[in-house]
């Protein structure tokens, strides 16, 4: 399984089914998660549920698209205070009747926008940040993406800037990409993450171990100066 673990920022990332790790955690011991599932059904890469697949123009290894079962939610907010779940538009299993935040991403074939719930609020946000192909927010330091529905950290820095308190712990339940993680370690958050797929686990845990490498260079480079 393995876990990444690092200084007083403590980073755990796990190779394993999240309803194994959630099981492992009492009630409400996560501030926040924040979760990207397969959404099922007709999502915006345009694939059917159950299918094996992955968006046209790329590369990326294929995966399943089942949207997760009702026990998947109800093991999600008991072991979590306040929940940021993405494809909110998309579940059929859950009631997720609250806030919501809306993912401008300027996005063309496969959606403008993507939709999130919101458990600690009742209102509508709208966040702009461009990922739309090679358009990327920062065109400067452009991230390679390593996974199909991969979201630009980014975006989680905002979430967790806007959404997170200082201490809060954070769980993700489908890494993926490893963005949500990155960002916590950015600014400073502990986590626990969860990827089942072996191949996605692997390449993603290198993403985040290769990001914590260069920050401890620059950091150490600035104390030198």
């Amino acid at each position: 399984m393995g876990a990444v673990l690092t200084g007083n920022r403590n980073i755990e990332y796990w190779n394993e089914d999240c309803m194994i790790g959630m099981a492992r955690y009492p009630d409400k011991w996560f501030d926040l998660a924040i979760t990207d599932p397969p959404y099922g059904g007709d999502d915006a890469i345009g694939v059917q549920d159950g299918n094996t697949h992955v968006a046209k123009r790329t590369d990326y290894k294929l995966f399943e698209n089942v949207a997760p079962p009702p026990e998947y939610f109800e093991e999600l907010f008991r072991v979590s205070k306040h929940q940021i779940i993405w494809g909110a538009n998309h579940y059929k299993n859950v009631n997720l009747a609250g806030g919501r935040l809306v993912w401008d991403k300027k996005g063309t074939v496969f959606g403008r926008a993507e939709e999130a719930y919101l458990s600690m609020t009742n209102s509508v946000n709208i966040v702009e940040i461009v990922w739309n192909g090679m358009l990327q927010h920062d065109m400067k330091n452009k991230e390679y993406r390593i996974h199909p529905t991969q979201k630009p950290v980014a975006l989680y820095r905002w979430l967790l800037a806007n959404y997170a308190k200082p201490g809060d712990l954070i769980l993700d339940t489908h890494v993926g990409s490893a963005s949500s993680l990155i960002a916590c370690h950015d600014l400073g958050f502990s986590a626990v993450g969860f990827e089942i797929d072996e191949e996605y686990y692997r390449i993603s845990r290198e993403r985040l171990e290769n990001h914590m490498k260069q920050i401890r260079i620059e950091d150490l480079l600035c104390n030198q100066n």
